[in-house]
């Protein structure tokens, strides 16, 4: 889970205009035609899911009902973006109230097995960003008399194990204990003797490595590159209402071309500086950090090539299928396909196809 809580809440309040020449209101949107399909995504604090955020500070999208970016004009299509916390983006899409979200691999199959789902569009994948810091605890083997604390049941455990397993450990020898990630990443930073080792996920990577004296990464996600997958999921149900297929291309191609403006050096900085407005508030120097451990499917041809890979589909989504059976963190398993629509959870590299071929319909 990419269970973040949010570092102070902003009131939005919304300038009612009158509409003149076809224009809405001070967000610069332009006015909906009437007939014009509208759907909604569910996005959290996240750098690459942030990318939805400063897509409607660019005008590329509109985050309103009734109104348009220059993306959805092109598609012909009317985008509702909902922020919340993580927990409650899930929730909503769990129970059909927006029509897409973004979550990880691991947490859309839980879903997929009552509302069958297409992840469209993976958005970026954890190298580093998943960590686990210790103080005063040396080496792996010396964690085994230690308890790790990190949320129970998620990308933390996970990356935990995994990275156990690859080091050669059994992770059964280790301990792992529930606690809220900004809670225990607080409680090592302000000194807590009896919390010496920790698996969390950036912001609180960099935080605690930098205000806890002796603190260090005793692993991380790099060993388990594309892993554990950060994406845009869909309802199959609303890609097959009209204007469905619209929808996941004008979301894919927000997403691009938001990267296109981090990839190119004369506006990086200003749009490393929206992400992290974005996410708890990072600076330019934190998010370069950031988006080098959470490297992001920035054109076409890297996200239809993780959705192909021979390796992503018979070795990793099995194993996180099994490991999520294996946790409690499905009751049981969903169908999960590449390119099979009657699988529950499907992974389809088609709407990214689309649009790297320009085919607005």
């Amino acid at each position: 889970m990419r269970n973040l809580k949010p570092l102070a809440c902003l009131a939005l309040i919304s300038l009612m205009v009158g509409c003149t020449g076809g224009k809405s209101d001070s967000s610069g949107g332009d006015a909906a035609p009437a007939d014009t399909p509208v759907f909604s995504l569910a996005w959290s604090e996240y750098p690459s899911w942030s990318v939805f955020g400063v897509a409607h500070e660019k005008g590329l999208l509109d985050k309103d009902e009734g109104k348009l970016g220059e993306i959805e004009k092109k598609w012909g299509v009317d985008i509702v973006l909902v922020q919340a916390d993580y927990d409650p983006c899930l929730a909503q899409y769990g129970n059909s109230t927006v029509d897409a979200v973004c979550m990880t691999n691991m947490d859309s199959l839980a879903p997929a097995s009552g509302r069958d789902s297409v992840a469209i569009l993976p958005t970026s994948t954890s190298v580093g960003a998943d960590a686990c810091i210790a103080v005063g605890v040396d080496s792996i083997d010396a964690l085994k008399g230690e308890p790790t604390y990190g949320l129970e049941k998620s990308v933390s455990q996970y990356a935990f194990e995994r990275c156990l397993e690859l080091e050669g450990q059994d992770p059964s020898e280790f301990e792992f204990k529930n606690m809220d990630p900004g809670v225990a990443a607080q409680a090592m930073q302000g000194g807590d003797e009896n919390i010496k080792s920790i698996m969390v996920w950036n912001p609180f990577v960099l935080q605690t490595l930098r205000d806890r004296e002796g603190s260090k990464r005793l692993f991380d996600s790099r060993k388990i590159p594309e892993e554990i997958i950060d994406m845009v999921v869909v309802s199959k149900a609303s890609l097959a209402k009209p204007g469905g297929d619209k929808f996941a291309h004008a979301l894919i191609d927000a997403f691009y071309q938001v990267n296109a403006h981090l990839a190119d050096d004369a506006t990086r900085a200003d749009t490393l500086k929206a992400l992290g407005e974005k996410f708890s508030s990072l600076g330019v120097d934190d998010m370069e950090i950031v988006v080098e451990e959470t490297q992001m499917y920035a054109t076409p041809d890297a996200g239809i090539g993780l959705f192909e890979q021979q390796k992503f589909q018979n070795e990793t989504m099995p194993m996180v299928v099994d490991f999520c059976a294996s946790h409690d963190i499905v009751a049981e398993k969903p169908t999960v396909g590449f390119g099979k629509a009657d699988a529950q959870l499907n992974f389809d590299a088609s709407y990214m196809k689309a649009v790297k071929s320009g085919a607005a319909e």
